[in-house]
């Protein structure tokens, strides 16, 4: 059966985005996708479960997580407390191997979505430890001599934040995408699926007004799709108008701005943008 990603009703994928989850399940090659926070690269992995009928298993990264993790690992302390008190099952070393996230998924009995989420919060070796593991879809353990194999290769999506360089080794045995901040067009369709009854003028002048702030110069931290989305049901809630989201130069922050910017610097920065289109003089 010929698999095929288009999006889902609440997740609004864009053309190329299709066509890169589309020709990595063709190629049997990870999708490795880069992006802004908050731009759906883990969420991307849950919609093409969702979209396929698929189970889907999810490995979150971290800064200590090793690759080894991934496969098994070997409960050593366990088994030696176990032969002290004399248990039975201490001789089958089997009892003491804990299954990883990709062991889990090639014993799978039908074909899963395996997520490998912000792989670059890990080590930078990391990405070269699951190599052969990823290429040729098997791995040994060495405790039981077993030969780990997929039953049926997983759809693997990899997102990145890009706080490090990945290996080139590894990058050649992924197909990649880079998801692109959404056009205002694509977001007012992101919008549309989350919020179905927003006004035409309330949508076009909040959305309006994120796009300038996102453009601000100096801005630290931009905010993101999932920051609009919060942005615009706290608008809904407070069933606020086009007229009350109009800034001035006295009050440059926006509306409920604590749904879009989430540091203090950028706050300062409004603050002083203000203050300086009250005092021209005093620039």
């Amino acid at each position: 059966m010929t698999l095929s990603f288009e999006g889902t009703q609440s997740y609004i994928a864009t053309e190329d985005l299709s066509v890169a989850v589309n020709a990595a399940i063709t190629l049997e090659r990870p999708l490795l996708v880069k992006g802004e926070p908050g731009t759906g690269k883990t969420e991307l992995a849950r919609q093409v479960a969702q979209a396929l009928d698929l189970p889907m298993i999810e490995w979150t990264i971290k800064s200590t997580t090793r690759a080894q993790q991934g496969l098994y690992e070997y409960d050593a302390v366990s088994r030696l407390r176990d032969s002290q008190l004399g248990e039975e099952g201490v001789h089958d070393v089997a009892n003491y191997i804990r299954k990883g996230k990709l062991w889990q998924a090639f014993e799978a009995e039908g074909r899963v979505v395996l997520l490998i989420d912000e792989i670059d919060k890990a080590d930078i070796e990391f990405p070269n430890d699951l190599l052969q593991e990823l290429d040729r879809m098997e791995f040994h353990v060495y405790e039981t001599g077993e030969m780990v194999r997929a039953r049926q290769r997983p759809i693997v999506i990899i997102t990145s934040n890009n706080e490090k360089e990945l290996p080139d080794a590894f990058l050649r045995r992924c197909f990649f995408h880079y998801i692109r901040f959404p056009d205002i067009d694509t977001m007012r369709a992101i919008v549309a699926a989350h919020h179905p009854g927003i006004k035409a003028e309330l949508l076009s002048a909040a959305l309006t007004q994120f796009y300038e702030l996102r453009e601000t110069p100096g801005l630290k931290k931009k905010p993101s799709t999932s920051e609009v989305l919060d942005w615009l049901k706290l608008l809904l809630a407070e069933d606020l108008s086009p007229e009350d989201l109009k800034r001035d130069g006295a009050n440059a922050l926006p509306k409920l701005h604590g749904a879009l910017l989430k540091n203090e610097q950028d706050v300062h920065l409004f603050e002083r943008l203000a203050f300086m289109a009250r005092n021209p003089r005093g620039r």
